[in-house]
């Protein structure tokens, strides 16, 4: 990759630690000559991205999703640092950040593109997401009443606490609490897995890059939320179409060159992979 020379850092300021980290950064970034602004605003502010070469958000997945719909369109590569819990997209560390900081920007990364949803209500503009598409009660943990169509044909109608779309790369996130598969990020499907169905033999389904998915919302006097990586939320009354395809946008993620999507998902989800390397 090439250098970066214009660096912007979104800090989230309650996260213990990575006010401190961001001084180390930002002092580093300082002495290379590299441009640079900070924020710990959040969300970022409309247009914070633009004409950046790449963005190092400091704190844990959710702040990295609540950048990246200014770092998809503004097509900014997106170096996470995780000071949250798990980190499945933060993937480098405080101490690789402060030892390899430097070397990124000199550019020593790679990126991965990672797919997202588009997603559209009635009466509003498309909204993008890197991880889920959450459709539940607006406002109560009751059930709801939605009816699926794939390119038009129906799939099935479903009676259950909600439905959540999600990309490859969201596949560790609700999709995999709720009992949904886990994807390679590289994968470029859709998948779709109901929250506790009242038919058992519902399960989650995965549906190709190119399908165009319709979400009617079947209940009765009923608004349901659309939510949108956690951040977002949106509303579709009784009767209106949620609109979910794979967006044209994709999401440049840095990463360590020797990164694996194994490795992370072995330690982060605590799974042993000690035989399976002395194997290798």
């Amino acid at each position: 990759m090439t250098p970066i020379r214009s660096l912007a850092f979104v800090v989230n300021a309650d996260k213990t630690g990575a006010v401190e980290l961001a001084r180390v950064l930002v002092a580093s970034a300082r002495a290379k000559g590299v441009k640079f602004k900070q924020t710990t605003r959040f969300p970022i502010p409309q247009g914070y991205l633009k004409g950046c070469d790449a963005c190092c958000v400091i704190g844990g997945d959710g702040t990295l999703l609540g950048v990246v719909r200014e770092a998809a369109l503004h097509d900014v590569p997106i170096i996470g640092v995780n000071r949250g819990t798990l980190g499945f997209l933060t993937t480098y560390s405080p101490e690789q950040a402060r030892l390899e900081f430097d070397q990124i920007l000199a550019g020593s990364f790679r990126l991965d593109h990672r797919t997202m949803l588009e997603c559209s209500v009635p009466g509003g503009p498309p909204s993008l997401a890197l991880n889920d598409v959450l459709i539940k009660d607006e406002l109560t943990t009751r059930l709801v009443h939605l009816e699926v169509f794939a390119d038009g044909e129906l799939v099935t109608d479903y009676l259950c606490d909600g439905l959540i779309f999600s990309t490859a790369t969201g596949s560790t996130a609700y999709n995999l609490s709720a009992g949904g598969p886990i994807i390679h990020p590289a994968a470029n499907v859709i998948a779709m897995t109901p929250i506790c169905p009242h038919t058992l033999t519902n399960r989650s389904i995965i549906f190709k890059d190119t399908v165009k998915l319709r979400v009617h919302n079947r209940t009765v006097g009923t608004r349901v939320l659309v939510g949108i990586d956690g951040h977002t939320e949106l509303t579709a009354a009784t009767d209106e179409a949620i609109t979910i395809v794979l967006a044209k946008q994709r999401l440049p993620l840095a990463q360590r060159k020797d990164y694996s999507h194994f490795a992370v998902v072995r330690t982060k989800l605590k799974w042993s992979g000690g035989a399976a390397e002395r194997m290798v």
